[in-house]
């Protein structure tokens, strides 16, 4: 997720473990223990994104696709980012340090603020189609949710909006709630939301402030957090619904070839429309990568007015569900001969789920049609070939089903 969310999370993770806690014996303190969990679990729930700064150890795209959500994504490297996050909090900050010396509450909960706040950054990440590793080095696959997508303005405004409500400044207070308001609709304008969606998040954005008015913060807190829970089980079911369709389609379509996976990219707080991506195995040595939009609802949104900014997808204007955009067919033998011959290939594979190598260049589709060059891209072209790139993460191959390897 995008470190708004990350953040967001932390904040209100902070927040209601503030307030679930057993009282500070003071003001001052009760104030100090309020910072300090807010601080603390914001910090947590961003801390593991610290992995960017490893990218440089290899060249672009690799250092990005394989360092980035990383060996600090993975439960294993958890206890540790938590005591260095703690260390770091008990040195710098004094009066903090005064507290936890003698606070059991504030000592409790800091440490399971940080501890929830590291697990559920990992929890947000593994929400959408970019995936994450989280039991390596056990076991070193790929886990993907394929239900969110990476930047939700949902979570913006269910989470944001009832702690922007409780910020005691009022020019501060209404500058905040205004934004949390706007963002949605320069989205809108940006051509990634529709306009049904923004009028069901300006509904959230109203709900939140009202519940902070009329009943309390800690209410509207908790609302915001429920419908921010409600909100992935809901993407969570229809997920399973659209690929439901698209395996029936593509059984229809073409039953001869054995589908192996259905990559799914959600659309910002918007449940009917989703991206897809399909490959399929057919015959003895040939694949095919179709990269499509699929409506739940085309009476109410058909495929091709599903936003056409996200990732790039344009389609055929027309009443149908399902919509294909782009395909793609491959050698099987090609494909591990690359691999075999030329060590860049072999580690973008690492990374690569939907892989297209159209126009000399690798690209990973899940994020854009070939010839639109995107962070996934490698270029393949002939060239002078540096030196393989050294020390990068063994991840699983995401392809492993057409590279013949267990």
């Amino acid at each position: 997720m995008d470190n708004l969310t990350h953040s967001l999370v932390g904040l209100a993770l902070g927040e209601l473990t503030h307030r679930l806690l057993p009282a500070e014996a003071g003001a001052a303190g009760a104030g100090t223990r309020r910072r300090l969990l807010l601080t603390g679990a914001a910090l947590a729930s961003n801390f593991p994104d610290l992995d960017l700064v490893l990218t440089a150890l290899a060249p672009a795209p690799l250092g990005y696709l394989l360092h980035h959500r990383g060996h600090t994504h993975t439960l294993l490297y958890a206890l540790p980012q938590a005591l260095v996050l703690l260390a770091a909090l008990w040195l710098c900050w004094p009066a903090a340090r005064a507290l936890l010396r003698t606070s059991a509450p504030a000592r409790h909960g800091l440490l399971a603020a940080t501890v929830i706040g590291l697990l559920l950054h990992f929890g947000m990440d593994a929400l959408n189609v970019y995936g994450i590793h989280p039991f390596a080095p056990f076991d070193a696959r790929w886990y993907y949710g394929d239900m969110v997508f990476i930047v939700e303005p949902v979570f913006w405004v269910a989470l944001g909006t009832p702690l922007a409500a409780q910020v005691a400044n009022r020019s501060w207070r209404r500058l905040l709630l205004g934004l949390f308001l706007a963002l949605p609709a320069l989205f809108v304008f940006a051509g990634f939301l529709q306009w049904g969606s923004l009028a069901g998040l300006a509904a959230v954005w109203a709900l939140a402030v009202l519940l902070t008015r009329r009943v309390n913060e800690r209410a509207a807190l908790l609302a915001g957090v429920a419908l921010a829970c409600g909100f992935v089980l809901l993407q969570g079911a229809m997920a399973e619904r659209a690929r439901g369709q698209l395996r029936a389609a593509l059984r229809q379509s073409d039953p001869a070839a054995t589908i192996l996976d259905l990559p799914l990219s959600a659309f910002p707080a918007n449940p009917l429309c989703w991206g897809m991506v399909a490959i399929m195995r057919e015959g003895l040595d040939g694949y095919r990568v179709r990269r499509g939009i699929l409506s739940l609802a085309p009476g109410i949104t058909p495929a091709a007015h599903c936003p056409a900014a996200i990732g790039s997808v344009h389609v055929a204007h027309s009443p149908a569900a399902l919509a294909w955009a782009w395909e793609e067919r491959g050698s099987v033998m090609a494909l591990r001969t690359l691999r075999s011959r030329d060590c860049r290939a072999d580690a973008w594979l690492r990374f690569a789920r939907a892989p297209s190598f159209a126009g000399g260049a690798a690209t990973d589709v899940r994020f854009g049609p070939p010839g639109v060059p995107n962070f996934s891209t490698l270029d393949l072209a002939p060239q002078i070939v540096p030196p393989c790139p050294r020390d990068l993460p063994r991840w699983g191959y995401p392809r492993a089903d057409l590279l013949g390897m267990p």
